[in-house]
């Protein structure tokens, strides 16, 4: 049996789109063009801390930067990167409604819940753009978030509808700098907390997540945030799930065993893959769920 997206799956998608049991799950490549990578962000901090490694991955950058400093010091300067990150390298927001647009084309869906682990608001601002009632809620993956607000205390008869949906932070928001999952220490402590306390997402949330197939859009292979949001929900999958994977470049010479390898690993897990961009996926996702409601 294939992992690849079929015309099968496409229906079975689109089927759990219109009955609400979709639930997206937004990476960065997501807000690809409007705001700094993880890479990018990496070289950043590497150059505020005086990183002594050639490498640049974000997570062990921004550890070395808590360790030098303090553990909220480069969550700090994660928020002052991305809030003045603008033209003409970035187009933040994005361009809602264009070419494709990841958050505008969830956002002309029947969604009641999308969860991030993307720091920024453009899900919330690309559902306001669709004239919907959009809450925000924040996950408070450590005791030091206890004072954040939550929607469901503020309103607690609210329930997430196509109409009034969820954006569910689950890595945290730019709003709330300490709210970040960024280093190595802020990784593990979510999985713990998350394996010692279910009850740290809401109760609509762990809903979601129990009987609605997934949506992967935006994340990399090996990305530290798919592999821990992946651990976190895996006892709970119930449901086939479709994940957007940006294709090994052409120019890498394993990029066929690359390919086959993680086929075969989410073709075990009931996963499907669409080998793409988050925009060329998106693209498609507008023009069949437009055939598919007519």
């Amino acid at each position: 049996m294939t992992s690849e997206l079929q015309e099968a799956d496409w229906k079975l998608l689109l089927r759990r789109i219109q009955s609400g049991r979709c639930t997206p799950l937004l990476g960065a490549g997501a807000c690809y063009g409007a705001l700094p990578l993880g890479t990018d962000l990496a070289q950043e901090l590497a150059q505020r801390y005086d990183y002594p490694f050639p490498d640049r991955d974000l997570v062990r950058v921004a550890q070395y930067g808590a360790i030098q400093s303090d553990p909220n010091a480069p969550k700090e300067d994660v928020v002052d990167i991305m809030r003045a990150a603008g033209p003409p390298r970035y187009s933040q927001p994005p361009q809602f409604g264009k070419d494709g647009e990841p958050h505008s084309v969830l956002a002309g869906l029947p969604l009641p819940v999308v969860v991030t682990t993307n720091y920024d608001d453009f899900m919330l601002r690309a559902f306001k753009w669709k004239l919907k009632d959009g809450r925000r809620e924040i996950c408070r993956w450590q005791e030091v978030l206890q004072h954040v607000d939550s929607i469901f205390e503020k309103e607690p008869d609210y329930k997430p509808t196509p109409a009034n949906p969820l954006v569910f932070h689950l890595h945290g928001s730019l709003d709330v700098s300490e709210s970040l999952v960024l280093t190595e220490d802020d990784y593990l402590t979510f999985l713990a907390n998350m394996a010692a306390k279910p009850d740290l997402l809401p109760e609509v949330v762990q809903q979601a997540f129990a009987a609605t197939s997934f949506l992967f859009i935006g994340y990399r292979l090996g990305d530290w945030n798919f592999r821990v949001i992946f651990q976190t929900l895996r006892a709970r999958q119930q449901f086939n799930s479709v994940v957007v994977l940006k294709p090994p470049e052409e120019t890498d010479p394993n990029r066929a065993a690359h390919q086959s390898y993680f086929e075969k690993f989410y073709g075990a897990l009931d996963m499907k893959i669409f080998w793409g961009t988050a925009r060329e996926f998106s693209k498609q996702l507008e023009q069949r769920w437009e055939a598919f409601k007519t």
